[in-house]
């Protein structure tokens, strides 16, 4: 059996005057999250693309904090594939992987999932890439800094959920190993050998720093997902058992 997007996740009602209700589930709700926050992003422009995207240097302004969350819910503005491959996978996956872990845990996975890979990748862009030399677009020589004299440095930004979603592939195929996907849309393919393909594809790209891909994103995301299946790891009740240390007092 080939898995397809046949979860209707929205409630219908046939009386006359229906209306459309939200989506029910956790992770339509994401997608609907996503394709607001992307049409912001055209229609509003590079004001939301710039406060809430992922730089490597965050921790230099700690209040920053909060992109490693953020930037998961934001897209390439001119590239609209990125996010439609996104929330197809989502999609696809999510699905049944919330029915598995139920709605709480699912969202907790995820949303660590994306912080995590954000995470990982800031480290690496800040140790081992380092900021990036801007070039003078018409000129096509290195932008000269006013204040040092020297090149232009620029950390470059990430987008997208593809971190969470590789966190997502993972765990799916860890749970089902041998389920039938077309991979590409195109090849009957088990979910295992999916999997695997993305990580050495990720793997081969992050060695090469090839592309304008953040590659280191997807691996972690996928030692993520690997992780939380081997380790029979449940966020919500972990984060509920740390929380249940602090109780509040009424005031």
């Amino acid at each position: 059996m080939h898995m397809g997007l046949y979860d209707r996740p929205y409630a219908y009602d046939d009386r006359p005057g229906m209306q459309l209700q939200p989506p029910r589930t956790a992770t339509m709700q994401l997608v609907a999250i996503c394709i607001v926050v992307y049409l912001c992003q055209l229609f509003i422009g590079d004001a939301i693309t710039n406060t809430f995207h992922l730089v490597a240097n965050w921790f230099e302004r700690p209040w920053r904090v909060y992109q490693l969350l953020t930037y998961g819910f934001l897209h390439s503005p001119n590239d609209i594939g990125h996010i439609l491959i996104n929330m197809l996978m989502l999609g696809m996956f999510g699905l049944h992987l919330e029915r598995r872990y139920r709605r709480e845990e699912f969202l907790t996975f995820y949303l660590t999932a994306i912080v995590f890979a954000g995470l990982a990748w800031s480290l690496v862009e800040y140790f081992v890439e380092g900021p990036h030399v801007v070039v003078n677009a018409v000129t096509g020589q290195p932008a000269v800094d006013p204040q040092s004299g020297g090149p232009l440095l620029r950390w470059s930004p990430v987008v997208g959920a593809s971190g969470g979603i590789a966190a997502l592939v993972v765990l799916f195929a860890c749970n089902y190993p041998h389920q039938q996907v077309l991979f590409m849309f195109l090849f009957p393919m088990p979910m295992w050998l999916v999997a695997v393909i993305g990580v050495i594809l990720d793997a081969r790209g992050a060695v090469a720093r090839s592309g304008n891909v953040a590659f280191t994103a997807h691996l972690a995301g996928a030692v993520f997902g690997f992780l939380y299946f081997k380790f029979g790891w449940r966020l919500s009740e972990m984060w509920q058992g740390k929380l249940g240390n602090f109780p509040l007092k009424p005031g």
